[in-house]
């Protein structure tokens, strides 16, 4: 597992590297409606070629948003295996 890592513009939290991916969009059922890019607030999401993508997992908050906004089912969304790879202060 890597080192522990923040954004200045997100003060606050820490993001805890995790060794697997936990997000997965299913290209054969998404619609690119591009819900799921509007909704993640940390730019985990991109379209490319009219379908959803993981762009990157670094800024994931773990909130699940595109999973439950994602009406076509073409998210796959489970959180890290041991545990939780985002911290706030907030809770």
């Amino acid at each position: 597992m890597g080192h522990p890592y923040s954004f200045e513009e997100i003060p606050g939290v820490t993001w805890i590297p995790v060794p697997e991916p936990f997000i997965s969009v299913d290209a054969s059922r998404c619609t690119g409606c591009g819900d799921c890019v509007r909704v993640c607030l940390g730019d985990v999401f991109r379209l490319r070629n009219e379908k959803a993508e993981v762009a990157s997992l670094d800024r994931c908050m773990e909130c699940a948003a595109c999973l439950f906004i994602c009406e076509a089912g073409a998210i796959h969304f489970s959180w890290p295996a041991r545990g939780s790879g985002y911290r706030s202060e907030w809770g």
